[in-house]
């Protein structure tokens, strides 16, 4: 049988199972918006711990995680992958709990943009307005690097047009999300995180057979001026926007320099989770805050073996096949290169849906996020506050339809890079909402005003950081430009906290029922 065939015989099966899920937990999804957004806060440990990081992972961690250490050697990748698991403890460790206290008694909130407005007790619903219209923006931005993956997987497997397939991806995750809600999204997450992990396993063990072990992948690579140094880094050489090749082999300038303001910068991919909704969502739907320790506990086992596995597969990419993938974007598609090369063609099929699971496990719980803070928080709490759930529901799937196709024209361009698509969304959520998901949690003298001034400085910082200081520090080089060309994530999040605390402290004080209920939640109560 031909070995694309087979690969589509593996894809068309997985399909069905994740179909098969959205249908089963159809009718208890559509039962009430709550049941559909939350899951009626009734998931176990397993479930909230797989899920989380399966949608929080995405696409990036089989191919733009893979894609950077194959391109550039260790030092983005794993300083990345250390930041981020690092991120993941301390947030199980210290929002999960007090999050979930938290949410059931201001107004038993079922969304995040509805926790921060019953936590301030807000009547004109500013705080409520503005969260939600932030997850819409960064969210839609998520959701097309979750098509981009898509498109890549199918064009580089079966040779489609990346647009056409892009397209068909979107439509499948549509589908799926308007038919299950969070419940089906959750239990397939679980699925897919189990799919994601079992398909990097085997990928590095056959890569490191193939290469004659362990020592011999280190051997392939050493050469490579900087690539296994954690402050060093790799610098392939470019010739028309691709790497030279010279006798069969890649070349490669003088080693980078990864110092110490760039590692401080990498590894502030963690402090993003503070901010991640569908994170913080599983946090808010378990079914008891006493499971949240051994959630904690699955969700850091996971992550750790996965991030590790992730960034060693872009090594044995480059060891193995030095030549293969000449551009950062093509870099990205490593893990299928090596699937495909070292298996056989049926289970290459099963593993390339580890991709399709990754990102179908994000795309669905990003519109889902971005749904419920249209209908339940921008028109229910807005616009229509006597809207019954039949038009809260309706509005929910207009909303998913729309952000789909945004989604779809920011992924258009197949030359995008992943890594780079999410990291500035991960710095959105981070900056936007993380000083203020830890400060409302934590710091009593917390204001509705300072809310207000933290999520729209820490957002707006974001782009500004992006899209102006950042290519200033790139054109002036050395100390300056390296300062200035630090991840947008770490001074927005610097700049939304001080605005918190600054503006907080300048306004008037909460009310004595709101430091009330601030105390409750501190002491257990």
């Amino acid at each position: 049988m031909e070995a694309k065939l087979q690969y589509l015989i593996a894809m068309v099966i997985y399909m069905a199972a994740v179909i098969v899920i959205g249908v089963v937990f159809a009718k208890r999804a559509n039962k009430n918006s709550e049941e559909y957004f939350l899951g009626g806060r009734s998931l176990g440990p397993w479930v909230t711990a797989m899920s989380a990081e399966a949608s929080d992972m995405s696409g990036w961690l089989l191919m733009g995680l893979p894609g950077v250490a194959y391109w550039a050697g260790i030092p983005e990748a794993a300083w990345t992958a250390i930041g981020l698991a690092a991120g993941t403890y301390i947030n199980w460790l210290i929002v999960s709990k007090r999050l979930r206290r938290y949410s059931v008694k201001a107004g038993n909130a079922i969304t995040l943009p509805d926790y921060f407005s019953n936590r301030f007790h807000e009547k004109s619903k500013i705080v409520l307005t503005i969260s939600a219209l932030f997850i819409l923006i960064f969210f839609t931005v998520y959701a097309a690097s979750c098509l981009a993956t898509c498109g890549e997987l199918f064009s580089t497997l079966f040779g489609f047009d990346y647009k056409v397939m892009m397209i068909v991806g979107a439509v499948f995750v549509l589908v799926y999300t308007l038919i299950g809600g969070f419940l089906a999204e959750s239990a397939s997450d679980f699925m897919q995180a189990i799919v994601m992990i079992i398909a990097l396993t085997v990928v590095v063990v056959l890569g490191v057979v193939k290469a004659g072990g362990f020592g011999a992948v280190i051997d392939n690579v050493r050469e490579i001026p900087g690539f296994l140094e954690l402050f060093g880094g790799a610098t392939p050489s470019l010739k028309d926007g691709a790497q030279e090749v010279v006798n069969g082999a890649p070349v490669f300038g003088a080693a980078g320099n990864y110092g110490f303001l760039t590692v401080l910068s990498t590894l502030a991919w963690g402090l993003g989770y503070f901010g991640m909704p569908q994170v913080l969502l599983r946090f808010m739907a378990i079914r008891s805050e006493k499971e949240l320790t051994r959630s904690r506990r699955i969700a850091t086992i996971w992550v750790l073996i996965s991030l590790t596995i992730a960034v060693f597969i872009g090594i044995i990419g480059r060891s193995l096949y030095p030549t293969e993938l000449l551009t950062q974007n093509n870099s990205e598609t490593v893990f299928i290169l090596l699937s495909t090369k070292l298996m056989p063609a049926l289970l290459a099929g099963f593993v390339m849906a580890g991709i399709l699971a990754a990102a179908i496990s994000s795309s669905d719980s990003y519109l889902l996020v971005a749904a419920s803070s249209v209908s339940k928080n921008i028109y229910q709490g807005l616009i229509n506050k006597k809207a019954n759930e039949k038009q809260v529901m309706l509005v929910s799937r207009i909303t998913l339809v729309a952000v789909m196709l945004i989604a779809i024209v920011i992924a258009l361009d197949e030359n995008s890079i992943i890594f780079q698509m999410v990291s500035f969304a991960w710095a959105g959520f981070g900056a936007t909402f993380g000083p203020l998901m830890i400060l409302s949690l934590f710091w009593k003298r917390t204001n509705r005003a300072g809310a207000v001034a933290g999520m729209i400085s820490g957002g707006l910082m974001v782009f500004f950081w992006k899209l102006v200081i950042r290519p200033i520090g790139v054109n002036l080089g050395g100390t300056i430009g390296g300062v200035l060309n630090i991840y947008e994530l770490l001074p927005a999040f610097i700049v939304s906290i001080i605005f918190i605390v600054v503006v907080s402290l300048i306004t008037k004080k909460p009310s004595a029922e709101i430091e009330k209920e601030f105390d409750e939640v501190k002491a257990g109560v």
